[in-house]
């Protein structure tokens, strides 16, 4: 288990109730597409040390593709609570562009399983994966696995937890 502050379901429920408060706000002030970066852990601890550095590594290499597309943030922030490490950026280019990117780095990054890359065009609209995710441990949907909870959060956490050790 992951060494970090447990969180109880009211308290995530509050972040994502900000979270997309903050995103309404960008979307008016901006007027351009967003990208909102988070982590997919399960169970109640929703960061650590070693979960900080996946996170700054998945920034990191949205930041490269990004500019390697030839886009840059307008505005960017980040927050770090115990709640979990989010990342916004307000991106003006191509929406479906810059969703094609966060699901490549969430499909080709060594922890990009564990990345959790929404866009938002600039009229609020969540795109979708053109391919559904994969479950961290079997080949089915990850959504029928967290529906069903076929996993137990044990074996999820073990699975990151060697996800970590083996690229940090």
């Amino acid at each position: 288990m992951f060494s970090g502050i447990p969180v109880e379901l009211a308290a995530m429920l509050a972040a994502r109730e900000e979270r997309a408060a903050r995103q309404a706000a960008w979307l008016e002030k901006y007027a351009v597409p967003l990208l909102s970066f988070t982590l997919n852990i399960p169970g109640p601890v929703k960061t650590s040390p070693d979960l900080r550095r996946a996170f700054d590594a998945g920034l990191l290499a949205l930041e490269d593709a990004l500019g390697a597309a030839g886009l840059s943030p307008t505005a960017r922030t980040e927050i770090h609570a115990p709640t979990g490490d989010e990342g916004l950026l307000a991106i003006d280019g191509d929406a479906e562009a810059i969703k094609e990117i966060a699901t490549r780095i969430e499909e080709e990054h060594p922890l990009g399983r564990l990345f959790d890359m929404d866009v938002l065009s600039a009229d609020g609209t969540k795109l979708s994966r053109s391919v559904p995710r994969r479950c961290l441990l079997c080949t089915e949907q990850a959504q029928n696995c967290a529906r069903s909870r076929r996993h137990s959060i044990a074996e999820l956490t073990a699975e990151i937890e060697r996800l970590l050790a083996t690229y940090l």
